[in-house]
């Protein structure tokens, strides 16, 4: 019978499932490896902050601690002794990569683990605040930090906290305040961007989005010196309070760990002979013996994910048949990001029947020209499954969105990291209404930031080009739901990503209102009639498609 990982496990109740393992039972080994898995994982994830090489270095430290698993003489000392193995296997992988390249990967990758962190475990509040920070710290300590968090979570004890880290309980603790003083400045920066200080929008104007050193530095000097980011709504609850109890992140569905020898045929495996047992060995060649919890073994060693312990069904993956095409990358040259009205002129307002607007190429105001009232709508309150903030970077995340209120869509665009043509987000499976009824955030992401640059790109960094018929984004959008509605990251392509918050007519409103005289380099637009000739955004749809980047621009709602 499996018998996964449970928190605060004790060790002991492992003992013989080890020795069983160690003698080569082949049920034994799979149980072993499904159960300790999900703590190599999120020593792993939180250690390299979601980077792509979390699979492999999971993967290397698996099949060593297999592979040595002969060499274990004391079996409740397994918990201290593959943790160590794991931050082993993270201190070479960083000796072996140059740093240019883990600064670039790193850029790239920022953030992945701790938006899986508070979407598996659906952290809100303080909570969410610390999983978000993680992201604002180097290396060496989110190394530290990916054991320290399991310490408070109750998952290790200092003493094996120390011996994973190479270092003495007392230097440990010294080592575990710094960054714990680390973590609280970061938390004080994802405080301070969530919150409305018009210095700081001026400040992160030429900010591409991704958490790094240098960005930290500023935007930690900027909250010292202020006394609108400083002061703090609520008390700040301590992180390792926060923490206790908190669950282990899920090994995501799909992961696939194969310990059939790192690859190698028995003959290779044996020649080399580092480290394996036989008796490990020959288990590893016998056919698989169960499906587990969450997991399927098969044979060979390959240990398959398909759906998280005690958690929801995840939905498979389109096949390469029914994926649509990546789109076309973008020509050479320079293009034009605000084509003229009379392509696609400005809709008409006259409209009288919910959904017979739809947003649409629009030239861009005057800068300088201070937006109209925007009309007030009931508001009861938005609900999100992402809680206050949903950060969606990658293609396939999703927030359903229910109430009646306002919800602010944040852009941010990244051509320097991939650029080419954006396949826009989708709203689908709407039920009731849903209209756009302001832009805002001081720009339009097409406005010039640079001599030959605008948000959308340059020509050394390359363009993100959007959708023929795509009305130009700007940083922060608006909307007005009454209902719900679900928003897609659709990303294939061009690198972009979305943060939707609930938000109030009151925030909407200031933000419209903040033009070139406070910083920004446009006064926002109100779109809102008050009616339901109100615009209703593109990419809309009240059906609930398989794959959501297929829903079309023109919205019939």
């Amino acid at each position: 019978m499996s018998r996964p990982y449970r928190k605060r496990n004790v060790i002991s109740e492992w003992r013989s499932t080890i020795a069983a393992a160690q003698a080569g039972d082949r049920q034994a080994l799979d149980e072993l490896v499904e159960g300790w898995l999900p703590l190599v994982y999120n020593v792993v994830g939180r250690a390299l902050n979601g980077h792509a090489d979390v699979d492999d270095v999971v993967q290397e430290t698996m099949l060593r601690a297999v592979g040595n698993l002969g060499s274990l003489r004391d079996p409740d000392s397994f918990r201290s002794w593959l943790v160590a193995i794991a931050v082993r296997q993270i201190r070479d992988r960083a000796r072996r990569r140059q740093p240019a390249q883990l600064d670039e990967s790193a850029a790239h990758e920022a953030g992945d683990f701790a938006e899986l962190t508070v979407l598996r475990l659906q952290l809100e509040g303080q909570r969410r605040e610390v999983a978000e920070a993680v992201r604002w710290l180097d290396g060496e300590d989110r190394q530290l930090l990916s054991l320290w968090w399991l310490e408070v979570a109750g998952e290790l004890s200092r003493r094996e906290l120390a011996a994973a880290a190479g270092i003495s309980r007392q230097h440990a603790a010294v080592r575990v305040q710094r960054v714990k003083e680390r973590l609280e400045t970061a938390r004080g920066i994802v405080r301070a961007l969530d919150g409305a200080c018009p210095d700081l929008r001026e400040l992160t104007t030429r900010w591409n989005g991704r958490p790094d050193s240098v960005w930290r530095k500023r935007l930690a000097r900027h909250i010292r010196g202020c006394g609108y980011c400083g002061d703090t709504p609520e008390a700040v609850v301590p992180a390792e309070r926060l923490l206790v109890g908190i669950a282990l992140v899920p090994v995501p569905v799909g992961f696939t760990l194969s310990l059939a020898f790192g690859g190698k045929t028995a003959t290779a495996a044996t020649a080399a002979s580092v480290g394996w047992s036989a008796k490990v060995m020959a288990a590893l060649t016998q056919p698989a013996v169960a499906v587990t919890a969450g997991a399927t073994l098969v044979a060979g060693g390959a240990y398959v994910v398909t759906h998280p312990p005690d958690g929801p069904p995840t939905a498979k993956a389109p096949t390469a048949s029914s994926a649509p095409r990546e789109p076309s990358p973008a020509l050479p040259g320079t293009p034009t990001f605000t084509p003229s009205p009379s392509q696609s002129p400005t809709p008409s307002r006259k409209a009288e029947l919910y959904g017979t607007v739809v947003d649409a190429v629009e030239p861009a105001p005057d800068p300088n020209a201070v937006p109209g009232a925007l009309p007030h709508r009931p508001e009861s309150g938005i609900t999100s499954t992402w809680g206050a903030k949903a950060v969606m970077q990658h293609r396939g995340e999703a927030v359903t969105l229910s109430g009646q209120g306002y919800v602010l869509v944040r852009w941010q665009i990244s051509p320097q990291s991939r650029p080419g043509t954006l396949v826009m987000p989708a709203w689908t499976g709407l039920k009731g209404e849903l209209f756009h009824v302001a832009s805002g955030g001081g720009r339009r992401m097409d406005d010039t930031t640079g001599p030959d640059t605008t948000g959308m790109g340059g020509p050394v960094t390359g363009y993100t080009v959007l959708p023929d018929g795509t009305q130009q984004m700007w940083q922060n959008e608006y909307f007005y739901l009454d209902g719900s509605v679900t928003l897609h990251q659709n990303e294939r392509g061009a690198d972009y990503g979305v943060i939707v918050f609930p938000s109030t007519w009151e925030a909407a409103d200031k933000d419209v209102r903040t033009g070139p005289e406070q910083g920004a380099i446009r006064y926002g637009l109100v779109r809102d009639t008050g009616g339901d000739d109100t615009q209703v955004p593109q990419y809309l749809t009240r059906s609930t498609p398989a794959d959501a980047a297929t829903v079309p621009q023109e919205s019939r709602v």
